[in-house]
């Protein structure tokens, strides 16, 4: 069983990714987002595969769910710390009128927690 700094700081680190989420913030996705990062879905059958630049510009041009004035509705819905150098986190969060499922895998690297991966499905 993990201590609980490890949890922490890998909450805090799943949480800057929603708060990222919510505001639209590049810069909060650079630092959360290893640069390296992989994300996927597969939710309409075809297989969407972006590396953090190119999911970056997708935000950057974009509003955010807070300049659209939606209400946050994200969650945290589970947190596990496999190993000192491995975590995963599911979280709920929506983009309206898309509500998101991602799952996300961290490391920690550099004393920093990143996501190296996130897998999303959304239903509408």
């Amino acid at each position: 069983m993990p201590d609980n700094t490890v949890a922490e700081n890998v909450r805090t680190a799943v949480q800057s990714y929603l708060d990222a989420l919510y505001f639209g913030d590049v810069e909060g996705f650079r630092a959360v987002f290893h640069p390296q990062a992989q994300l996927y879905s597969a939710t309409d059958g075809k297989l969407v595969n972006l590396n953090v630049d190119a999911y970056l510009d997708l935000v950057a041009n974009r509003p955010s769910p807070q300049e659209k004035g939606d209400e946050r509705h994200d969650e945290i819905l589970s947190l596990s710390v496999a190993s000192p150098t491995t975590a995963h986190a599911r979280v709920k969060d929506v983009y309206l009128p898309k509500r998101f499922i991602d799952d996300l895998t961290l490391v920690l690297v550099d004393g920093k927690w990143q996501i190296v991966s996130k897998v999303w499905h959304f239903d509408l």
